[in-house]
């Protein structure tokens, strides 16, 4: 056997063991996430309700319409508080809640947001108390992600924990996890994530940033086989090299 041909097998042999160790700390890396298997931009909801019973006689918004806090929702027509002028109570205005010269009242928005449901319509009667629409607060968007895992994965997922969100135009959010529900449904457990996203990247993404958007998430679960813990130990190796090399 030449010498050549004696460098080809090692070499041969070289490039087959890197490729055995690429796929298999692939294969790691891989083990060490999951895709929701549904996901959807999500916000907190807040109602808006009435002081005094009364006919909606008009309606300044529709399921959809973006509205600002201060704005009108509605204006309601209220025999109560009528009676309540004639007897010279007082009704003082206030951030949501305002009295007009004609003896009717106007809900206002508390929050700057999206309508998410009218319940209520023109024409319609709106009891005291009661919610005349719902709407979601555009400052506390979060993604609600379902997962569907093994028992033995969910203990793997960690308070805070990565998770990559992908918009429909393909546009990268990093997210964390913060707070998760589970159930068990035939052996799996379903595990239901709120994930939170900075604040900062929403003005990025325009209109896409908005409750019922649907988004692909992966969440990065923890991952202790032995491989993982030696690539993730080789890691912070070379990075303390590297800082006292260069420090």
């Amino acid at each position: 056997m030449t010498w050549a041909t004696r460098f080809k097998m090692f070499f041969g042999v070289i490039a087959v063991f890197l490729l055995v160790l690429a796929l298999t700390v692939a294969l790691s890396h891989r083990k060490g996430e999951t895709d929701a298997s549904s996901a959807s931009m999500d916000a907190i909801e807040y109602p808006v309700g009435t002081d005094y019973s009364g006919t909606v006689i008009e309606q300044f918004v529709v399921q959809g319409d973006a509205v600002a806090a201060g704005d009108p929702i509605a204006r309601i027509q209220s025999t109560q508080l009528l009676q309540d002028i004639d007897d010279e109570i007082s009704v003082p205005d206030s951030e949501v809640f305002q009295v007009n010269d004609d003896g009717t009242y106007t809900v206002l928005s508390s929050v700057n947001g999206l309508v998410q449901e009218v319940a209520v319509q023109q024409g319609g009667y709106a009891a005291g108390g009661s919610t005349l629409a719902t709407i979601a607060a555009l400052d506390s968007l979060f993604v609600s992600a379902e997962f569907i895992l093994d028992p033995k994965d969910f203990e793997r997922i960690d308070q805070g924990a990565r998770v990559d969100v992908t918009l429909p135009n393909d546009q990268k959010l990093a997210g964390t996890v913060e707070s998760i529900e589970v159930a068990t449904v035939e052996d799996k457990a379903v595990a239901t994530a709120r994930v939170d996203i900075d604040e900062s990247q929403f003005s990025e993404q325009g209109g896409l940033m908005t409750p019922g958007t649907p988004v692909e998430a992966t969440l990065q679960l923890r991952n202790d086989d032995l491989l993982a813990t030696s690539v993730a130990e080789l890691r912070t190796l070379i990075s303390d090299v590297r800082e006292a090399l260069f420090a």
